[in-house]
């Protein structure tokens, strides 16, 4: 059963968060691909698709990262496993629902997942916790050099690599962030960023990609552009723009910190006792709540060691996970009330959160390290 194994199985995606990295959760890199003599998913017939089906999945599940992995075919899954692996962004929500001839390899830590037949014949991502585009492009590279030795892509001397969507041909890359912004969603500066990053060929997203909410204040913020221009030129340039965010958060918090800091005090003692006591819970209203303990964290009011907890949290309080969980199929209701009873065991032993935020001018108990820590992540 693929879903016991996701479970069994120690995921980057809710035990690998970085250590002091209070703005960028993960970084991810992606590569569309496809094969040279069969017609693009969209144009394939059944019989075409299985036979991508079948060279690919086995040329992916025998490379080094994926040994000991997942493989499993789409329409094999139940809706609940399919939601469970969009909840931990192994597979799209398109992949999800393909009604025919789709697969997906994932490796054992859930770090790499490579999707077959979704809108191109190949979609392979690599995921690392914290801000380390360096490492996730050196494995995703890696990763599809391995498959081009025995693979045939289609690869255009003019154009670079052809995808389904003309907006990835060219690298065929996307690069992205999932970053956690509270503080410019606080002081309501989020659509300021969005509109300037636009302009600058960067996308901001919700947790789940494309058309999905900003819950939690998270965003994916990735590369627009995928032609003309190499892997690392992008990525350099996203870099560029990611700092920026970065300084903008980090300026937005001393702010309220200086300005009304009695009032974020309030926002996250009232989260941590909501979490602790309560018995009814959305899971938007759960990732808002999650978020501001985060924020916590992030300020010293919460020792260090909650970071990884609330980081899992974000993924294991989705609808799919607390049905696994609940063991049986339950409705709305029923779900809100078991994420209730699921984070009130999660929080019982929490202590209290600790004011240390006296004089957020000094540089004491503030972010203010937050570049230096994003740039030793990447280079670790």
């Amino acid at each position: 059963m693929v879903i016991k194994d996701i479970f069994d199985s120690k995921s980057v995606m809710t035990e690998g968060a970085a250590k002091k990295c209070p703005v960028v959760l993960m970084t991810r890199v992606r590569l569309a691909r496809n094969l040279s003599d069969h017609p693009f998913p969209g144009w394939a017939k059944a019989p075409q698709k299985k036979e991508v089906l079948e060279t690919c999945l086995p040329a992916i599940a025998t490379l080094r990262p994926m040994k000991s992995g997942i493989t499993a075919e789409i329409e094999e899954l139940s809706e609940l496993e399919k939601q469970i692996l969009v909840e931990r962004h192994l597979i799209s929500r398109e992949l999800s629902g393909s009604p025919e001839r789709a697969g997906v390899v994932i490796s054992k830590d859930q770090s790499v997942s490579v999707m077959i037949n979704e809108e191109d014949h190949l979609r392979m991502q690599v995921v690392k916790s914290g801000y380390r585009f360096k490492s996730a492009w050196n494995a995703v590279n890696n990763l599809d050099t391995a498959l081009e030795g025995g693979l045939n892509y289609a690869f255009s001397s003019r154009l670079g690599y052809l995808t389904a969507c003309p907006t990835n041909v060219g690298t065929g890359m996307r690069a992205s962030a999932m970053m956690h912004l509270p503080a410019l969603v606080i002081s309501n500066q989020m659509e300021k960023v969005v509109r300037a990053v636009n302009q600058l060929g960067i996308a901001v997203r919700g947790l789940f990609g494309e058309g999905s909410d900003a819950s939690g204040s998270i965003f994916q913020i990735s590369n627009q552009t995928t032609l003309g221009e190499s892997e690392e030129a992008i990525i350099k340039r996203l870099s560029s723009v990611l700092k920026t965010i970065i300084d903008q958060e980090i300026n937005a918090r001393e702010k309220i910190l200086e300005n009304d800091p009695s009032k974020l005090l309030d926002k996250i003692g009232r989260a941590y006792g909501i979490l602790q006591n309560s018995h009814l819970l959305s899971s938007n209203e759960c990732m808002n709540l999650v978020s501001l303990v985060r924020f916590g964290v992030d300020l010293e009011m919460f020792p260090e060691e909650m970071r990884n907890i609330v980081d899992r949290l974000f993924i294991e309080c989705q609808p799919g996970h607390i049905q696994y969980h609940a063991g049986k199929s339950i409705d709305t209701s029923e779900r809100d009330a078991c994420r209730s009873e699921y984070l009130r065991k999660q929080f019982e032993n929490v202590d209290k959160p600790v004011k240390r935020i006296l004089n957020p001018t000094t540089g004491e108990e503030n972010a203010d390290t937050e570049s230096t820590n994003e740039e030793e992540n990447d280079k670790g």
